[in-house]
Parts: C-alpha cells; sequence; structure tokens
C-alpha cells in the first residue's frame, strides 16, 4: 500500500510542475498529504478541523421567522 500512495505523490507533483500557481498549491498539499500515507506508523498530521455547527438558536423557534 505504500508504494500506491509514493506513486500517486510522484503523479501529483508531476502534474504540479505544468499546472498555475493555484493548482499546483493544492496538487504538492495533496502529494505531501500522500507521502504521509505512504509511511508506516507516521504522525498523519494535524487533526482535521471540527465542523462547524449553526446555533442552536436557529433551530430553538420553530415558526418564528
Amino acid at each position: 500500500m505504500e508504494e500506491f500512495y509514493r506513486g500517486f505523490a510522484q503523479r501529483a507533483r508531476d502534474l504540479a510542475e505544468k499546472a498555475d500557481p493555484f493548482t499546483r498549491r493544492r496538487l504538492l498539499d495533496l502529494a505531501q498529504r500522500y507521502d504521509l500515507k505512504s509511511r508506516p506508523g507516521a504522525s498523519r498530521g494535524r487533526p482535521p478541523a471540527p465542523r462547524a455547527t449553526p446555533p442552536t438558536l436557529l433551530f430553538s423557534r420553530s415558526g418564528e421567522a
């Protein structure tokens, strides 16, 4: 499985060489994530950000606008 992710990381870096700056940055970030996955036992980086939940006030008063 490690080789699979290493290959994906390299493909993303290859594509980034020919991409516009915005896409290049995203592809290089993707390659970095694949590199992390390719190392068994490696840290997965920072945990995902918590999802934003709407305030309960929006749901507490049904029927009012």
